[in-house]
């Protein structure tokens, strides 16, 4: 089969390999749609631990396809079916994989990550993913590429869940990439009442307000214009969806009484301390929260959503590539070229 391995910092190589062999336990999957994603933009650029010329590694975490084979000890799948598949699991018996968030599990493993993921024809999906329900099949009314995008909207889903947007709400969002749209989109499904995009592009704004006719753009400066548009009163949720320091200590100030900042996605290595100004905190009463990654409960409500028509993520697909093409769709990406891209299988 083809794949898409990474051997180290920028040397990513389209080959052919042999289709991975499945145990009893283990389903062989014929991947349809994979993202990219900034994780996979970031292992690209700068590499990552573990994986080299001896241990390259199939990266692409954002995937969905249909069922070829199945362990002879496997039940409720069959091949045929259409499916999306999760990439966290964890050991399936510590308190936080028994609570539900297998996916914070001190020994939690990721396709695409530690193990090879869906920038190939096949993948194959471990036992303990299978046995942890990773795997969800999907209707015949969504495509594949429309399927393989319910993992980074569930990222946003638990920040949503996590912060709490209710209806009437004011919120912002600062970034107008594909995370910064999705979070808009959740924002509009909760009832928010305004809601606020800011980023530096001009064209990602633009491409906002297409997507979200509702949204409404700041360009220049974020707090003077809230205050127009709030009567001095800000806003009642911050969302910072661009990894970058200075964006997470401007959040307090933008935040109005009561207010919630999620800080979504992390900061770069020897970036992450930043300054702030606690009496904001306090005199404010702001509740300041993150999230990593999403529950499989969170990956398989957004499934349902995604196929219901509540939230529709099609738009957000800019651009589609063959495998032999993954250099030219990275470089894109990290670019800021579009929104999500996909890869066809």
């Amino acid at each position: 089969m083809k794949a898409a391995r990474l051997y180290g910092q920028g040397d990513i190589r389209v080959e052919e390999i042999e289709i991975p062999e499945i145990n009893e336990d283990e389903v062989l999957l014929k991947v349809k749609a994979a993202f990219i994603c900034g994780t996979d933009v970031r292992f690209f650029k700068n590499g990552k631990t573990g994986i080299n010329s001896n241990n390259p590694r199939v990266l692409g975490h954002e995937f969905a396809g249909i069922i070829d084979k199945v362990g002879n000890r496997i039940s409720g799948y069959t091949p045929g079916i259409r499916v999306a598949v999760a990439p966290n699991y964890g050991c399936g018996v510590c308190d936080i994989c028994i609570g539900g968030n297998t996916q914070m599990c001190h020994r939690a493993r990721a396709l695409g990550v530690n193990v090879d993921g869906g920038f190939a024809e096949f993948v194959k999906i471990p036992a303990q993913a299978v046995l942890q329900g990773n795997i969800t099949p999907i209707g015949n009314n969504i495509s594949f590429a429309e399927a393989a995008l319910a993992e980074p909207l569930s990222c946003v889903y638990n920040a949503y869940e996590r912060i709490g947007i209710k209806p009437g709400d004011k919120v912002l969002v600062i970034g107008a990439g594909p995370i910064g749209i999705m979070h808009t989109l959740i924002a509009v499904m909760a009832g928010a009442s305004h809601i606020f995009i800011n980023d530096l592009s001009r064209e990602r704004l633009e491409l906002a307000k297409n997507l979200v006719p509702s949204v409404i753009p700041i360009a220049g400066k974020v707090r003077e214009e809230l205050e127009k548009q709030t009567a001095g009163k800000l806003v009642d949720v911050v969302i910072t969806a661009a990894s970058v320091t200075a964006i997470q200590e401007m959040a307090f100030s933008l935040a109005g009484l009561n207010g919630r900042i999620m800080f979504f996605g992390g900061l770069p290595k020897g970036k992450s301390m930043v300054s702030l100004d606690t009496n904001e905190i306090h005199y404010k009463q702001l509740t300041i929260s993150g999230t990593t990654m999403q529950s499989l409960r969170q990956y398989r409500n957004c499934l349902r959503l995604i196929e219901e028509g509540t939230l529709k993520v099609k738009d957000l697909i800019t651009s589609s590539s063959p495998l032999n093409e993954i250099s030219e769709v990275i470089a894109n990406v990290a670019a800021g070229k579009g929104l999500k891209s996909v890869i066809t299988i």
